[in-house]
């Protein structure tokens, strides 16, 4: 059980780091050994308490991982593996040839931890600290899962660009799981080399971070529990098999690890998202999802007077290769105004979207909001200006809920981090922005789907649960993508009838839509695009009988 606790430690951390934020990691041996040898040599050779070495592994580690990861995070493809390889097998050689560390004969008598008179110098001792620790990390990572920083992180596997254009600094949150996961592989470091009493490089190897990661993958990469079920399996199944395959050959040999591969195959086939899904339907029980509880409404965002200069588009230029999607294009909008951009396939309007929202940089021209250039900034920092958007392909998170995906639109509203929520310390935030959340999916016409998994949505409710996301951000510019794309007419009428109420709240919409009958009732100018430029600017009316707009086929504008 106490190796089953250590591993368990390790498989959390790439639960998190590979399962949920979707960094694939090979090397988390190694900063378990970062926490072993940093322990043995001080307690050892300079005859430091245990508990302060604890504190200068989790340090040293701490800087590695640092050091490691603002490297490798911003790695993608088969690049980010490689690399994690790299450093396991780089490390591996420089603990098994420093004489500090006794090279490949490692160190041994490493001190027993002691509390208070207690001793933790047996099996027995040992396993309840171990287990405190471990226990205390899983509750942690359930809690920062159950959070807006756990909505963010689970946003960063498949959905990087959306929680960017939502707030989210992608690349400071990956860092910073990839040094908890550090951290954690560092505790049990700590704890198996007070365990053992002796360290040694074997422990660390390539082969060893393999495991640790099909222990993640075999309980249930995405699952904190499933670290559980993982790292119990593969130890039991691994030291069964080291037990009874000599006696079966009748002569020793590693044959546990050609057995043990062999029956990951099917395994992995038949259960690819691991077990823990498995043993969740066996035990799931129907219980009535809960409406979020009262809270008291989140701060509104000021928002500019009727007429007020607010988007300012300047001679824009977006090119792909020698393909110009956007060509010199300009065009302005005012304060609780609704424009509609129109065009024909392939116009570029969804391009002018990703300019504007700071997914692409504009390759000329300038973008002004409210006054302030913004055609330089990345989207997190245009979105903490007051703009949000839908996307013209459904950008959603499909595991999760209704609620929990419109709660990341509101993610800027908040400001408790990852260590505030791992000790339930952003509870009295997190009511609030659930039940702004819950308020928008009412506004929209979903609530009776709010523990519904996105996913199952049809795509016209997932174009509205889009939407909601958008308006729990509270902006003071909201682009939307074909919002009516895959809509019934009365949900259209319904639409539409939303939108009119927003913009007498005092917000701004800016539409993109190829149904002419919708946005002729709905907006009050028009900007039309044909081949990347504007083509015609004006009202609804004037734009209709346009002889250049009727050329352009826009269908169904006579």
């Amino acid at each position: 059980m106490n190796f089953i606790g250590l591993a368990t430690l390790v498989t959390l951390g790439l639960v998190l780091l590979t399962g949920v934020a979707g960094l694939m990691s090979f090397g988390q041996q190694v900063f378990v050994g970062l926490g072993a040898y940093t322990t043995a040599v001080l307690a050892t050779k300079y005859g430091v308490s245990p508990w302060l070495t604890l504190g200068a592994g989790l340090f040293v580690t701490g800087l590695a991982a640092l050091a490691l990861g603002a490297i490798t995070v911003r790695l993608s493809g088969h690049y980010l593996p490689l690399s994690t390889i790299a450093w396991g097998i780089a490390l591996y050689y420089v603990f098994g040839n420093l004489q500090l560390l006794g090279k490949y004969d490692g160190i041994q008598d490493i001190p027993p931890v002691t509390l208070l008179g207690w001793r933790a110098d047996t099996g027995r001792e040992s396993y309840v600290l171990i287990w405190v620790a471990t226990l205390a990390a899983l509750l942690a990572a359930r809690n920062l899962l159950d959070s807006r920083a756990g909505r963010a992180v689970r946003a960063l596997r498949f959905r990087g660009t959306m929680a960017e254009s939502f707030g989210i600094d992608t690349a400071r949150l990956k860092l910073v799981i990839f040094l908890y996961a550090a951290l954690l592989a560092a505790l049990s470091g700590w704890l198996y080399a007070h365990f053992l009493r002796f360290v040694s490089p074997g422990a660390f190897s390539v082969n060893i971070g393999i495991e640790y990661l099909f222990m993640a993958v075999v309980g249930g990469a995405s699952q904190v529990w499933g670290a559980v079920i993982g790292a119990s399996l593969l130890t039991l199944l691994k030291e069964w098999l080291k037990d009874i395959l000599p006696k079966f050959f009748e002569q020793s040999g590693n044959y546990e690890v050609i057995v043990f591969g062999l029956l990951m195959l099917p395994l992995l086939h038949r259960a690819r998202d691991g077990l823990m899904p498995v043993f969740a339907r066996l035990v799931r029980r129907n219980v009535p999802a809960s409406r979020p509880v009262e809270a008291p409404a989140l701060p509104r965002r000021a928002q500019p007077a009727a007429g007020e200069p607010l988007l300012e588009v300047r001679a824009a230029r977006k090119n792909f290769g020698g393909l110009v999607a956007v060509r010199d294009l300009s065009f302005e909008m005012r304060g609780r105004e609704i424009l509609g951009l129109i065009g024909p396939n392939g116009a570029g309007k969804s391009t002018v979207f990703n300019v504007v929202t700071g997914v692409l940089r504009a390759d000329g021209g300038e973008i002004c909001f409210r006054g302030e250039r913004i055609d330089a900034l990345p989207a997190r920092e245009i979105a903490r200006r007051g703009v949000a958007r839908t996307f013209q392909h459904v950008n959603l998170v499909g595991g999760m809920s209704v609620l929990e995906n419109v709660a990341i639109g509101a993610h800027l509203r908040g400001a408790k981090g990852t260590a505030a929520a791992m000790l339930r310390l952003e509870r009295e935030e997190e009511r609030r922005l659930l039940h702004e959340a819950s308020r928008q999916v009412e506004r929209v016409g979903l609530s009776e789907h709010l523990a519904d998994a996105a996913g199952s949505l049809p795509l016209g409710q997932q174009r509205l649960l889009e939407i909601a996301r958008a308006l729990a951000a509270d902006p003071v510019l909201l682009l939307l993508d074909e919002p009516a794309a895959g809509l019934r007419l009365r949900e259209k009428q319904a639409l539409g009838e939303l939108l009119r109420r927003i913009r007498a709240e005092g917000m701004s919409i800016l539409l993109v839509e190829h149904d002419m009958e919708f946005v002729m009732g709905l907006v009050d100018r028009l900007v039309v695009m044909d081949f990347g430029e504007k083509i015609a600017e004006g009202l609804p009316r004037g734009i209709q009988s346009d002889p250049v707009v009727i050329e352009a086929d826009l269908g169904g504008i006579e």
